[in-house]
């Protein structure tokens, strides 16, 4: 494949790229070039969110270029402040260890073995002296280092930055110094502490990196507010996520659990379905013609097919279908006919003209507390609405049940 044509497939789906001249350039040159990401094992899985990163250093894989895999057990010890409003705590030493031992074996499910290169950034870091990490400081201001977003407001909010925090996008950016790459990958939140290797790459006399960054991954439990998504980065820390190594049962429950809305996030960050396949369903689900479940399990299955195999991914729909046709469903639920105006119905609304809550308010501060549930699935974001031309089966609290059929 020619440069321009690589260059064209490997800006598919990225944010940001600095600079796409030099990635030209260096592609030209028709050598392997040394793609590098890391990650901080401050938990034992790598997760869906990763993956997306992951995938794109395939990609360079398949064009013929070489991954550096960086497991973070210096850095982690630090904790990466990006997008933080508050001093991460501090894995300890152990924790990090058993996460560093499993990452290796996990990002294989991925990437290519033999194109890729596992360090532990440990080997340099942990080496330095104190006076190396004065010298370090020194190529950088902390002007510099205050204009970065999270910083600059926890400071204006007049909340605690450690100093230990300020030092760790330059320990991430000697890491680009030490394995001297081509290119650095990360996620959009990642962009400061990627610039920042840049500079310092160049401070020390090196051509500095090129820096690219894909998606961020939204947790389970994030959600659809006036068009916009709601909610935390899928987060180890904060378990809200899906792990690559998970029992494939789980991984299908935790899928289950995301919102309609954010389901259509996922298609687009995590299936390899062609993209007009997922407008299709999407317009299926839209239309009424595709049950907005069936679309779910479709993608959990292409998940657990990628990280398990096709005989797990049946195995555990089959257990989910078997526990949701035992769930309790009383026989005699009242039974509603709804004629819509429009072609869909805003959940709380609908909550309430059926009578299972005393008003919309209600029906919406039920959701957020996680107490209603549509066909069997909890029902995450208040602003979801229901499309007609389906029959549901609604639950709000622990005894409230009714059908409604909208027409």
């Amino acid at each position: 494949m020619n440069p321009e044509a690589q260059l064209a497939e490997l800006k598919r789906g990225v944010i940001d790229l600095h600079v796409e001249s030099e990635l030209l350039e260096r592609l030209s040159v028709g050598k392997p070039l040394k793609i590098k990401a890391g990650f901080d094992p401050t938990r034992p899985d790598l997760h869906l969110g990763h993956t997306v990163l992951l995938n794109k250093m395939r990609q360079f894989q398949e064009l013929g270029h070489d991954v550096v895999f960086i497991v973070g057990d210096f850095t982690a010890q630090i904790g990466d402040p990006s997008g933080r409003s508050s001093t991460r705590p501090v894995p300890t030493r152990d924790e990090i260890l058993a996460g560093a031992r499993t990452y290796a074996e996990q990002a294989f499910k991925i990437l290519d073995k033999e194109r890729t290169q596992i360090v532990y950034n440990s080997d340099w870091l942990g080496k330095m002296a104190f006076d190396d990490v004065i010298r370090l400081a020194g190529k950088y201001t902390l002007a510099r280092m205050m204009e970065r977003d999270d910083f600059r407001r926890r400071w204006t909010e007049h909340q605690s930055i450690s100093v230990h925090e300020l030092l760790y996008p330059l320990a991430q950016a000697y890491d680009s110094v030490v394995l001297e790459c081509d290119v650095e990958l990360g996620g959009t939140d990642q962009l400061f502490n990627l610039l920042v290797g840049r500079e310092i790459m160049r401070e020390m006399g090196q051509r500095p990196q090129i820096v690219m960054t894909t998606p961020i991954l939204e947790g389970i439990n994030a959600r659809y507010e006036n068009g916009k998504i709601v909610g935390a980065k899928m987060s180890k820390s904060l378990d809200n996520y899906v792990g690559v190594a998970e029992a494939p049962k789980d991984q299908l429950g935790k899928l289950m659990s995301i919102s309609d809305e954010l389901m259509w996030r996922y298609y687009e960050l995590l299936s390899e379905h062609p993209v007009p396949e997922i407008e299709r369903r999407k317009r299926a689900c839209a239309s009424g013609e595709m049950n907005p479940r069936d679309a779910k399990i479709a993608l959990a299955k292409e998940i657990i097919t990628r990280y398990h195999d096709a005989a797990q991914a049946e195995a555990a729909e089959a257990s989910w279908l078997a526990q949701f046709s035992k769930r309790q469903v009383p026989d005699d639920m009242p039974e509603h006919e709804l004629t819509l105006d429009e072609e869909s119905i805003w959940i709380p609304k609908l909550l309430s003209d059926i009578g299972l809550v005393k008003s919309s308010s209600d029906g919406r501060r039920r959701i957020q507390q996680g107490g209603v549930e549509v066909d069997g699935e909890r029902v995450n974001d208040p602003q979801t609405r229901l499309q007609k031309g389906q029959r549901y089966v609604i639950k709000a609290g622990k005894r409230a049940w009714a059908t409604v059929t909208l027409k």
